[in-house]
């Protein structure tokens, strides 16, 4: 595919990757690859997160306009992304799930807005808010793909993204385990190193393990991603699923090795801890993601 580059650059456009026309790649993607602007992704709503079908954003066909009603939650770059790829219902007589498509949306359109930023546990970094539409107009040839599709869509662009959440989590559980190793090295307790204590010991390898383990799952995922292969699905759902619980199970450990140190903000241990949760959490809880994967293996 000709902007096949551009996947491994900006998963948040996987979207118009998988099914916009060739002439809206060619309207936005450059401008991403060049640096010029960054796209976010808008599927949650408020009363939809793991029942994507439940959405409640409406877009209203009038003439060679499309009219967005409605509102997105936690959406990442919010605000600070220059275009956004919103899911919404545009056939609400339609089967349920059948009835939504996807469309582009600019920063300066006029009837969006944005929330207040989003008070996190973690990742503070990154901002997130509310998308909110209020008789937003936009083109009608901004249309992602055809109509109807965009859950479709929407599902198979998490096959693809859900793999970079596993490459995110086994990054943070590798800081983790590095700033750990560090400090037991150092630490001295009884009268020699805390690293010398079998318990110790048993921790670190046991957190390395689950390490690896994650690591090589989300290699296998990517690998599948880049060839679209048709088990993406199980595999993508797997790398996410897995590499987070062992981020968080390793970041939780890290922080018990430092004991006290752990727990206060001069060290970084609380802080990854804290990140690591988001994992098991966006691109689908990782409880949606063991039904994911159980509905791959029972077709």
């Amino acid at each position: 595919m000709r902007f096949q580059v551009y996947r491994r650059s900006a998963p948040l456009l996987t979207p118009l990757l998988l099914a916009a026309s060739e002439e809206l790649k060619a309207r936005y993607l450059p401008q991403v690859a060049s640096g010029e602007a960054m796209f976010s992704y808008a599927l949650s709503e408020r009363d939809a997160g793991s029942d994507t079908a439940a959405m409640r954003c409406r877009a209203t066909l009038d003439g060679d306009s499309v009219v967005l009603s409605g509102q997105k939650s936690w959406i990442t770059n919010a605000g600070v992304s220059e275009y956004y790829t919103v899911l919404a219902v545009t056939d609400p007589a339609a089967e349920r799930g059948k009835g939504i498509s996807a469309f582009v949306v600019h920063r300066s359109d006029e009837g969006l807005s944005f929330g207040e930023p989003e008070r996190k546990l973690g990742i503070k970094g990154s901002p997130t808010r509310e998308l909110l539409f209020d008789n937003c107009r936009i083109p009608a040839d901004r249309m992602v793909g055809t109509p109807g599709q965009g859950l479709k869509i929407a599902l198979r662009t998490l096959d693809h993204t859900r793999v970079t959440i596993g490459a995110q989590a086994v990054g943070i559980a590798q800081g983790a385990i590095d700033h750990a190793l560090a400090y037991i090295k150092e630490r001295r307790q009884f009268g020699k190193a805390i690293a010398e204590f079998q318990g110790i010991q048993f921790m670190v390898a046991d957190m390395a393990m689950k390490l690896e383990a994650a690591r090589q799952l989300v290699y296998v995922a990517a690998a599948k991603s880049e060839r679209d292969d048709p088990d993406l699905p199980f595999f993508g759902a797997a790398a996410k699923c897995y590499a987070s619980d062992v981020a968080m199970a390793v970041t939780t450990d890290a922080v018990q090795l430092l004991g006290g140190a752990g727990y206060v903000k001069d060290f970084p241990l609380e802080r990854m801890m804290r990140d690591a949760k988001i994992t098991q959490i966006y691109e689908g809880t990782n409880q949606i993601q063991r039904l994911v994967m159980a509905r791959q293996l029972l077709r």
